[in-house]
């Protein structure tokens, strides 16, 4: 896209409103502020486990960042006549943060449990959410500065990278969570 961003001050006032606004929400759905465990990771790697999505970074951080990507994209074709970057930015962080609150929510837990091969998924920390958050946000700034080309690329490399290491991915994820296939959750068990 390679455009120009401008924060001005009440967008970046917005933004933060909107991060604290998901924060107390997601505390007062229960979420845990930290992993149960007591420690921060900047990195969980083990799918598998209970510090899946209780830490900064894990596998799905990947999922986060496209989409940004995605984001940029669609709001640079159908609103960049009526709104400047920053607002897309910012538009962009309150889809992400209702997301965030939807994805822990008790239908979507539960709807990650049975159609995907998330069995112990109880939703994500706080930390993660945030997390996420700000991986979008990363990911819309580098569409923002990037050739579309590259960042189909890194897309489709991050795709490719997940797809490969845990049998999992955006694409995967939301076929899943919206079409489950019994042969695809087969398969991404190891079988």
């Amino acid at each position: 896209m390679q455009g120009k961003l401008k924060l001005r001050r009440r967008t970046l006032m917005l933004i933060a409103a909107i991060v604290v606004g998901a924060v107390a929400l997601l505390l007062l759905m229960g979420r845990p502020p930290i992993c149960t465990c007591g420690t921060i990771k900047l990195w969980e790697g083990a799918v598998n486990s209970a510090g899946n999505s209780q830490h900064i970074a894990d596998w799905y951080s990947f999922s986060h960042i496209i989409h940004g990507f995605i984001f940029c994209a669609l709001s640079w074709w159908l609103l960049r006549s009526w709104l400047r970057t920053d607002t897309r930015l910012a538009l962009s962080v309150m889809i992400e943060a209702g997301w965030e609150l939807l994805e822990n929510s008790p239908l979507i837990i539960d709807r990650y449990r049975t159609a995907t091969l998330a069995f112990g998924y109880s939703g994500d920390s706080v930390l993660n959410s945030m997390s996420d958050i700000a991986m979008m946000a990363a990911g819309f700034l580098f569409a923002l500065k990037m050739p579309a080309r590259v960042t189909v690329a890194v897309a489709v490399g991050f795709e490719l990278m997940t797809l490969y290491t845990i049998r999992d991915n955006l694409t995967l994820n939301v076929l899943m969570l919206t079409w489950p296939i019994e042969a695809v959750k087969t398969w991404q068990a190891g079988g």
